[in-house]
Order: structure tokens, then sequence, then C-alpha cells
């Protein structure tokens, strides 16, 4: 009985050392607990932050795609447009000299008519006299539009303001010389609306 009494005691004096253990240990474990949870929660954190800071990065990245896309496309049209006003600008002034040097090729066959009337008429005619008023007027108009006569008497040939329609043979004048003009020639801007017709020597 007093063997059973002292196995009882030592039973219960292993179990009591048992739960010491247990409350020790739990009692050591429980910030190491805490600190792990602290520890997963700030990782978490970092993570959640890292994953917001990325998706920010990625929207901005769109942002700055769709902005450079749309300043491109701005570019674009804008050079698209300033090329089609050159151009316009630059087919209409040609439209405009079209039919500029048409009405010109119209006006010049009456300025021939002045001349070869004028050249007819007698000195001192009052009539006459009035006609070539008339007829420096209109050669001062067609100046200040940018007609100019072209020279060719006593001037070298030139196939680009010249159409020769007569040649003669004469050791007077040197070789390819424009030696009559028989059709007065003009340019507008430069540019050849009636080449002259000339004789040309040798």
């Amino acid at each position: 009985m007093a063997e059973e009494k002292e196995n009882f005691s030592v039973e219960q004096e292993e179990a009591a050392n048992t739960e010491e253990v247990t409350e020790e240990t739990t009692t050591e474990e429980a910030p190491a607990k805490e600190k792990a949870t602290e520890a997963a929660a700030e990782e978490a954190g970092k993570q959640d932050a890292k994953d917001k800071k990325h998706h920010k990065k990625e929207k901005k990245d769109k942002r700055d795609e769709q902005i450079a896309d749309l300043t491109d496309r701005v570019k674009r049209q804008l050079a698209e447009f300033e090329n089609f006003r050159t151009r316009s600008e630059k087919e209409k002034s040609q439209m405009f000299d079209m039919g500029a040097k048409t009405i010109i090729e119209k006006i010049l066959p009456v300025v021939d008519n002045f001349e070869r009337g004028l050249a007819n008429a007698p000195e001192g005619d009052a009539f006459a006299d009035g006609m070539k008023m008339i007829y420096k007027q209109m050669l001062t108009s067609l100046e200040e539009a940018g007609v100019k006569a072209i020279e060719a008497e006593g001037t070298e040939f030139n196939p680009d303001f010249h159409n020769a329609v007569m040649h003669i043979d004469d050791e007077q004048y040197g070789e390819n010389i424009v030696v009559e003009e028989l059709q007065k020639g003009y340019t507008y801007h430069d540019q050849v609306v009636r080449h002259s017709m000339v004789k040309v020597a040798n």
C-alpha cells in the first residue's frame, strides 16, 4: 500500500513536471509564433504593395503607349495636311498660269494686228496717234502682268525662243544670227507663250 502511494506520488510529480515543461515550451513558443505571424503579414503587405506598384506601372506604360501613338498620328496628319496644302497651292498656281497663258495667246493676234495697222498709218494723223497710244497702253498692261517680248533680230538663234522659218546665206552676218523677225514672240513669267518666227543667216 505504501509502495502504491509512493508510485502515485511519483506519477503525480512527473505529470506536474510535464505540465511545467509544456507551459514553459508554450510560453517560449508564443513570441516566436507571433513574430512569424508578424513577419508573414509584413511580407504579404510588401507583396501586395509590389503587386499594386506593378499594376500601376502597367497602367502607366499603357497610357504612355497610347499617348505616343496619338502623338504620332497627330504628327502624321499634320504632315499630310501640310503636303496637301502645298500641293493644292502649287496646282492652283499652275492652273492660274495655264489660264493666263491661254488668255495671252488669244490677245497676241490683236497686238499683231495693231502693229500691222500702225506700220501703214500716215504720219501726223490724229486717229493713228490715238491708236498708237492705245497700243502702248496695252503693251504696258501686258508687261505689268508678266508678259515680255522676246529679243530676236541681231541675236544668235536660240531654239528655246526662236522658230526659224527662213534661212539665207549672207557674208554680212555671222553664223546662226537672226536677221529678221517675221512675228514677235512673247514670254509669260519667263515661260514661252509664243516663239518668235525668224529668218536666220548662215
